[in-house]
């Protein structure tokens, strides 16, 4: 070997063959050092950004598309929900828009939430994986831990489950009046983990969903009101009945009860039959979700008004003489 090709092979830089990145640092540079370490200064680098820069533009496109799905306009059904079932009947369609639109806004959350956890997860193990990271020891650690915090976290896991479905099956939702057994009252927040409830005393009620085992709600695609009025055994019955049904019909087609009131009420006649309730009537109305009670109460006022001005008879109390002891 001549001395002249023995100084170009000490000036080569120490490239492997493909290895573009150093030949390129080198040819600009002339510093072996630089372009020995050009795979670790610029080029993995430009592979990480690259990545991350990938990750966000995916998370974004699909927050947006999430956001389209889950949009409702003109009272159109959120694409989201099409393939969902509703549980409130398509006859009240005015009263659906704002329940789809909380619906959808509350599932688009939690998915925007899991594309976010599975873009940037599959982004971390790129990352990993362009740094030299052996993945199989690290995808092995996570499978056992993630089995350990799995056993130790089984409550957490339960609820967050009961969450999702209770979402997707539209058990209940913000503002409807529910009973979930040792609780009861109009729902505050939904959560994946926590229902927030407040009941008629105004006590704040903190449900694990995992605990909830059956929901009883008021307030789904409509509710019925159902008023019971006592006479006495001396009263009239057909002529109670007939005021009952002529007063809950003008009551029913005139403000505040009209805007409450879906269909005309239904008297049903005697209810029961007791001797220290007399004879109960009972009179029902299908109104909006929500205003059972205070059709009830309005309705409740008026007729017995009107039994008292027509000289009906409520029920006698019968006082018993005091025992000498």
């Amino acid at each position: 070997m001549t001395v002249s090709e023995l100084s170009l092979d000490l000036d080569a830089p120490p490239c492997e063959l493909g290895d573009n990145w150093c030949h390129t640092v080198y040819n600009l540079t002339k510093d072996q050092w630089l372009a020995s370490s050009a795979n670790w200064l610029v080029a993995k680098p430009l592979t990480i950004i690259m990545i991350l820069v990938v990750a966000m533009v995916i998370r974004s496109l699909a927050r947006k598309l999430i956001d389209r799905l889950t949009r409702a306009s003109g009272g159109r059904v959120p694409t989201l929900l099409r393939p969902l079932r509703e549980r409130a009947p398509q006859a009240l369609g005015t009263l659906l828009s704002e329940r789809r639109a909380q619906r959808a806004k509350t599932i688009g959350s939690v998915f925007k939430s899991i594309t976010s956890v599975l873009v940037f997860g599959i982004a971390f193990m790129m990352i990993l994986a362009e740094l030299g990271v052996n993945l199989a020891p690290v995808l092995a650690s996570a499978g056992i831990l993630g089995v350990a915090v799995g056993f130790g976290a089984q409550n957490l896991v339960r609820d967050f489950l009961s969450g999702v479905f209770m979402m997707l099956e539209d058990q209940y939702g913000v503002g409807d009046v529910v009973d979930v057994g040792e609780a009861s009252g109009t729902v505050e927040a939904v959560g994946l983990r926590i229902t927030t409830m407040r009941d008629i005393n105004g006590t704040v009620w903190y449900v694990r969903n995992g605990e909830i085992l059956r929901v009883g709600n008021s307030s789904q695609g409509f509710a019925v009101a159902v008023v019971d009025v006592p006479i006495g055994y001396g009263a009239d019955v057909g002529q109670a009945t007939d005021i009952l049904g002529r007063v809950a019909s003008e009551a029913a087609e005139v403000e505040p009860l009209s805007s409450d009131v879906l269909e005309p009420p239904e008297v049903l006649g005697v209810e029961r039959v007791s001797a220290t309730e007399g004879i109960m009537l009972r009179t029902t109305v299908k109104v909006r979700p929500g205003r059972q009670w205070a059709v009830q109460r309005q309705l409740r006022g008026q007729i017995m008004a009107a039994f008292e001005d027509a000289g009906i008879q409520g029920p006698v109390m019968h006082r018993f003489p005091a025992t000498e002891g």
